[in-house]
């Protein structure tokens, strides 16, 4: 078995037995098993494209199998799964794709999961992909379950990303967005400001991002002490709205309300450096507010990391704090394209609860932003019930606060042109798209407390 299958299998295998997180298990998994860099390609590769078009491969193998997916065993199913990307979507030998992949069902399950495994497998490599997407797309029930198939995303995320798109008038945009969140995206970083200088290729937008540069990203970040790290460029554009909206004045007081894993807070700390500001931060769970610690020792000043429920903190410090992050967990859809087992792990029932969270979040700093002070409400989301069914629920409760015109916020930041589309209902928020801008699915609305 070559390591590289084996590295790419147990993280597969982590993800639906144990709901791990590729992103985190597989660079441990393939420093554990000491790969060389062309392995560890090839692990990535697996693993990546495997939970990226799981769904459909899925359906193949349900076609191929003539078994309902759960009469499968889900060990079997991965190892079938890992082995349809090979024979579909590589330029992995079909001899060595199926081989290998009907040794690992036989690890998982014995000898006869072994024979149904092979059999499968050779009756995929008989047809091309674009074959076999036609095949799954005459089995599905309806046009958005064959385009949930064919892309490999459930149905209700695909319609919740429609009507994101549609609010700006651009739904014919969603196969566009639904492919994006299937490629591999690219690696980006960040210098941050005053303590770093770019490297390499800049980013498109942002002023302080660079492309990463070939080989592991990690060494960059070692070398630098931390203060070049790896960074979404709508993740680091967002931030810079809230940090550089206005001058900063020395003396400023900033607060990062839900801080982990802490790279915008890192951002902001740097910012606040320059400017003479203060800030603290805010994350709930204490893991992750090791990480946000961690994230800061690049930066040579102190902040206070709070461990608390952000709604509690924000109450006991009523109208404190000249600007605001508000970065409320969410359900994550921006980043799909880097988390893509994620899009099997949310259920729509998870948008309510995560809304009233965001709501009482979004509260509790309007009112511990001072007088004339900003919060800004970031979500990894497009998703319109996280987004802008937040900020308007917000602006009908409270007459104490206006919304700021996010768009030309980014714009102002941006180190060229950058096109955020208008909403058709006037709202003066921003949403970046990973199709459009190359970025996670970011969303920004800025208050400015009266």
């Amino acid at each position: 078995m070559q390591p590289s299958r084996e590295v790419a299998f147990e993280v597969i295998r982590a993800t639906t037995a144990d709901d791990a997180y590729a992103n985190l298990l597989l660079p441990a998994e393939i420093e554990r098993a000491g790969l060389n860099a062309a392995d560890a390609a090839l692990a990535t590769e697996l693993t990546y494209g495997t939970l990226r078009r799981r769904g459909a491969y899925e359906q193949i193998v349900r076609l191929a199998s003539g078994r309902e997916l759960d009469e499968i065993d889900q060990g079997v199913l991965d190892a079938l799964c890992m082995g349809a990307h090979q024979l579909l979507s590589t330029r992995v030998a079909a001899h060595a794709a199926v081989n290998e992949s009907v040794e690992l069902a036989r690890r998982e399950s014995g000898r006869g999961a072994a024979g149904f495994a092979n059999a499968v497998l050779r009756r995929i490599s008989r047809d091309g992909l674009a074959t076999w997407e036609d095949r799954i797309s005459e089995s599905a029930r309806s046009a958005d379950e064959a385009l949930g198939f064919r892309t490999s995303h459930p149905v209700w995320i695909l319609r919740a990303f429609r009507r994101a798109l549609a609010a700006t008038g651009s739904a014919d945009e969603l196969e566009d967005l639904l492919e994006a969140d299937n490629a591999s995206p690219s690696v980006t970083m960040i210098a941050l400001p005053g303590l770093a200088e770019t490297q390499g290729k800049a980013t498109k937008y942002s002023p302080v991002g660079f492309r990463a540069p070939q080989g592991d990203p990690e060494q960059t970040v070692r070398d630098s002490g931390g203060a070049r790290r790896v960074q979404d460029e709508g993740s680091q554009l967002v931030a810079l709205a809230l940090s550089r909206l206005t001058p900063v004045t020395a003396g400023e007081r900033w607060l990062d309300l839900c801080a982990g894993p802490g790279g915008k807070t890192a951002l902001l700390a740097a910012e606040a450096l320059a400017g003479g500001a203060v800030l603290e931060a805010n994350e709930v769970v204490p893991a992750r507010a090791g990480l946000v610690r961690r994230a800061l020792e690049a930066v040579p000043t102190e902040v206070e990391v709070h461990e608390r429920d952000g709604r509690e903190l924000a109450k006991e410090r009523a109208a404190e704090f000249d600007r605001i992050l508000v970065d409320a967990p969410c359900t994550g859809l921006g980043a799909l394209r880097r988390r893509p087992e994620a899009r099997w792990r949310k259920q729509p029932g998870d948008v309510a609860e995560l809304v009233s969270i965001q709501s009482e979040l979004l509260d509790a700093a309007l009112d511990a932003a001072r007088p004339g002070g900003v919060v800004a409400y970031v979500t990894c989301s497009p998703h319109l019930a996280e987004t802008s069914g937040v900020v308007r629920d917000a602006l009908e409760r409270r007459s104490d606060v206006e919304l700021l015109d996010a768009p030309a916020a980014i714009r102002a930041v941006s180190r060229g042109p950058i096109e955020i589309a208008e909403r058709e209902d006037g709202l003066p928020v921003a949403q970046l798209w990973p199709h459009r801008h190359g970025t996670d699915a970011m969303f920004l609305a800025l208050f400015r407390r009266a």
